[in-house]
């Protein structure tokens, strides 16, 4: 018993360590004085500053930030209602419509980019105007973000009374009040998992964004790429040590408000 706790263990530190090592080298790397190559010359903070300083990493970060939380707004607002909607769907037609929406999640990236792209050509040539850019880029990130809210929200209405709507209205609450009252503080927990999805999703889209973003729009993802292609650049490091920093204390903020809330409730 005592050898397969050990060989649990070790395997457990074997996989974190495979998965985390090249995160904590390249956070390291990112305070290298040397600007080619992997050997140490000691510690600088100049590609942070030059980072912060890059007036094309400013716009990148600016383009992902929107497009992620406009994407995720409205994914979660069209998921969720999307949701609503296969929850009360017949049995059969239930199940139809739910493996659709769960497709695209299996769909690899570079079809789904490379669909959306002769999507919008066939588009504008119809309409005769139009061109790829922060629209196109927008559009794409809410319809491969969607599906994930639709995933995320749905186990939501296990849980579910179904009657606290009906009640709501029996107690003189108009529909649409009732369901901001009785349905959506529900499945809220699940609209905010898919939110924190689709917005994840967004920032680390490369592949739907090569295929549908236009000249002068591009996101972090695309300027990291675009930026390798050159060369080992520690701009790279630095920028992406920042990214991974950020999500990390994103993490840490919302595990400790769910375990306040737990703490609340006295579980």
């Amino acid at each position: 018993m005592k050898l397969t706790k050990w060989l649990s263990l070790s395997y457990l530190i074997l996989m974190i360590s495979f998965l985390y090592a090249p995160i904590v080298i390249l956070i390291i790397f990112s305070f290298n004085d040397q600007e080619f190559g992997t050997i140490w010359n000691g510690f600088t903070l100049r590609w942070y500053q030059a980072v912060f300083n890059d007036r094309q990493v400013a716009d990148a970060v600016r383009n992902t930030l929107s497009i992620g939380i406009i994407a995720a707004t409205t994914a979660s607002i069209m998921g969720t209602l999307a949701a609503i909607g296969i929850n009360n769907m017949r049995k059969g037609t239930k199940k139809v419509v739910l493996s659709l929406s769960s497709l695209p999640v299996a769909t690899p990236d570079i079809v789904i980019g490379v669909s959306l792209m002769i999507l919008y050509v066939a588009f504008f040539r119809l309409v005769g105007a139009g061109s790829f850019g922060f629209g196109t880029l927008l559009v794409s990130h809410i319809a491969f973000s969607i599906p994930y809210v639709i995933l995320a929200v749905l186990p939501r209405f296990k849980n579910m009374n179904p009657f606290i709507y009906e009640a709501a209205l029996d107690l003189g609450a108009v529909p649409f009040k009732a369901f901001f009252t009785a349905i959506v503080p529900q499945l809220m927990p699940g609209i905010v998992t898919g939110f924190l999805l689709a917005f994840t999703m967004s920032i680390d889209d490369f592949m739907v964004s090569f295929f549908t973003t236009g000249s002068g729009v591009s996101n972090l993802s695309l300027l990291i790429f675009s930026m390798t292609r050159r060369g080992v650049n520690p701009m790279v490091n630095a920028l992406s040590t920042i990214m991974f920093l950020s999500v990390l204390i994103l993490l840490f903020i919302i595990n400790l408000r769910d375990s306040q809330k737990l703490k609340s409730r006295g579980e």
